[in-house]
């Protein structure tokens, strides 16, 4: 019985009777083998069992099909499903379907017609790769610096987090964190590579890092997003800075492999005691959850929730800098409140240099705009 136990357990789903049959006769000399029929059984099965290895799943079934299934694991809450080994077997494979699962973040694609052998071999390297990718990210955790970058690992972030509350609840102080992510990153890194995305993110954060103060702390939350840990730091301070590195980012001019690269970031903000968090991780989840908020909601903004707006009317400092970038799609939903603010100088304009701008039409027009 102890030997069965340590067989990695995988979950066989396909409405058809006869092929689950045939691959539990072929892979439980290897593996434990759990089985469902529809992919909403399935569903209920893995998140109940936290034991499930992987998954081997027919594209076409009753109830809930392979897409679904694969849809729902990978945008579930919970991370051992997001990464969880997920084999779709198609009976008539189209180059379509293989995209559509591809993009979908299947693990891989496996025709029927392949036999058993194949679908054996695959499997198993699948799990040798997960286990190494589980042990890698294991040692990561227990470092404080990421080899790679130099930068805090996320683990590390929550101890400094958590020593800043601390000292925060007997001081009666403040505590902030920022969360930002590239808007775009997974198509950042398909089109460049994903070495390539991690370099100019890491390339930018270490740019942040020299404008940031001594005390506070600068790390990795997840792939092509960074959070920082400011002790002491009140929430309209940090939306502040918040405001002025997502403006940085977006009239930067970076130049990656000959070509020039337009960013944008997301942030998020959660701070001490303004939000009832009661620990540090779950400040940092916070700030992330206001961070995917602000990129669900168009991307290139902060969320703060509610500290500050979320979105301010753009400077013209700033305008000019974007249409100097050569980024002018930002600045058009702008153009009402700028050219209000450029009235008082076309009116100076006129009086000392004898030019003639169509001031009071312009005006006129505003007014009008604003009643509707």
């Amino acid at each position: 019985m102890a030997d069965v136990a340590e067989k990695p357990r995988i979950l066989v789903v396909d409405d058809s009777r006869v092929v689950r049959i045939s691959l539990i006769q072929h892979l439980k000399g290897q593996y434990e083998i759990r089985e469902e029929s529809d992919g909403e059984a399935a569903w209920q099965t893995l998140v109940l069992d936290h034991s499930i290895h992987a998954v081997i799943s027919d594209l076409q079934m009753p109830k809930m099909n392979g897409f679904q299934l694969l849809e729902r694991v990978r945008t579930s809450k919970l991370k051992r499903l997001q990464q969880l080994p997920f084999i779709l077997v198609s009976g008539e494979e189209t180059e379509e379907e293989r995209l559509k699962a591809k993009e979908m973040g299947v693990s891989d694609f496996v025709t029927k017609g392949a036999g058993c052998a194949e679908l054996s071999t695959r499997l198993h390297n699948l799990l040798v790769l997960t286990d190494a990718q589980e042990q890698l990210d294991a040692s990561r955790e227990q470092m404080a610096q990421d080899p790679a970058s130099g930068l805090f690992t996320r683990k590390y972030l929550e101890l400094q987090a958590a020593q800043a509350m601390s000292h925060a609840t007997r001081h009666g102080t403040d505590v902030s964190v920022m969360v930002l992510g590239f808007d775009g990153f997974a198509s950042m890194g398909e089109r460049l590579g994903v070495q390539v995305a991690e370099e100019v993110g890491n390339r930018f954060a270490k740019m942040l890092g020299n404008k940031m103060r001594q005390e506070d702390s600068l790390g990795h939350f997840g792939a092509g997003q960074y959070a920082v840990v400011s002790p002491g730091t009140a929430p309209a301070f940090c939306a502040t800075f918040a405001e002025r590195v997502r403006e940085a980012v977006e009239v930067a001019r970076l130049s990656v492999q000959g070509q020039t690269v337009a960013l944008t970031v997301s942030i998020g903000l959660a701070s001490v005691p303004t939000d009832a968090a009661t620990s540090a991780g779950s400040l940092l989840d916070l700030a992330g959850e206001r961070m995917h908020a602000a990129m669900r909601a168009g991307g290139n903004r902060t969320e703060s929730g509610g500290a500050l707006p979320a979105t301010r009317p753009i400077s013209i400092h700033h305008a000019l800098e974007l249409l100097a970038a050569n980024r002018v799609s930002p600045v058009i939903p702008h153009l009402p409140s700028l050219a209000e603010r450029l009235l008082p100088l076309m009116a100076l304009m006129n009086k000392e240099l004898g030019l003639s701008l169509p001031v009071a039409e312009i005006e006129r027009f505003l007014s009008e705009r604003k009643s509707k």
